[in-house]
């Protein structure tokens, strides 16, 4: 089914950037022909070359890019889960009077991330994820108001504050990798480069409109895919490949 909606939100994208190439060389042939573009083909063939190593380079840079910083989110992701996960199982050797509020908000906390979170990143809500994460400063207010008296509830309790403070790390870094995005001057190179490298097909002499037509197309298809993966990737909370929150509900399942 994933595989389906992928080919179903790619096909028009790709489709329309190889129909909207030909169509543009189909008018620039209108005015300029073949013969009239052959004096000049070893000099765009050089152009061309020089334009699409260019153009190679920063697309390779930047596919690269967005791919370790979505790699990086999961990592987060999944390390806040289990975060969450250790500091739930900890306060089972506490008091239940400690024991059961500090549970509970950690059962809420999870359930309004799985919830609400992930739509408040994707969307930028900042509102959202502020009153989220205060459902962590009633743990905190919890952990912090605890009085240990036994040796062993003095261990839970300085481990638990350890694991909370590494659950508010964890959870930190996914809120910046939810924040970090491209910048637009680099967006901005990318789709005019890509327009670019395109458009300058249409200065090579080829008799054939059709053979001319199947590499301008096949060209504008290729940078258009690359391009929408790039925008998809740049955003790991949101599109077809945004991050899971598959780790905090297989957490929430082994809260009792």
């Amino acid at each position: 089914m994933r595989r389906l909606l992928v080919i179903v939100r790619l096909l028009p994208i790709v489709l329309g950037a190889s129909l909207v190439a030909i169509l543009g060389l189909w008018l620039v042939r209108q005015w300029v022909t073949p013969d009239e573009l052959r004096p000049s083909t070893d000099v765009v063939g050089n152009y061309l070359q020089a334009v699409g190593t260019i153009y190679a380079v920063l697309l390779a840079f930047v596919v690269q890019s967005v791919w370790s910083q979505f790699n990086e989110a999961r990592v987060f992701v999944e390390r806040e889960a289990n975060e969450v996960a250790d500091l739930h199982r900890l306060t089972d050797g506490l008091p239940d009077a400690a024991r059961v509020p500090l549970q509970q908000a950690l059962a809420r906390y999870v359930d309004a991330v799985v919830a609400e979170e992930w739509l408040a990143m994707a969307k930028g809500n900042e509102d959202a994820m502020e009153r989220i994460g205060k459902e962590l400063d009633a743990v905190w207010d919890g952990l912090h108001e605890l009085e240990p008296t036994s040796e062993c509830e003095k261990s839970l309790h300085g481990e638990a504050l350890s694991r909370f403070n590494d659950l508010s790390d964890a959870r930190t870094s996914r809120l910046s990798a939810a924040r970090s995005r491209m910048p637009f001057g680099l967006t901005l190179l990318l789709y005019v480069g890509g327009m670019v490298l395109v458009a300058s097909m249409f200065l090579l002499s080829v008799d054939s409109f059709v053979i001319h037509a199947i590499i301008t197309g096949a060209l504008a298809a290729a940078v258009s895919h690359v391009l929408y993966l790039v925008r998809d990737l740049d955003d790991a909370f949101s599109g077809l490949w945004r991050v899971s929150t598959a780790p905090f509900e297989r957490a929430r399942k082994h809260f009792v």
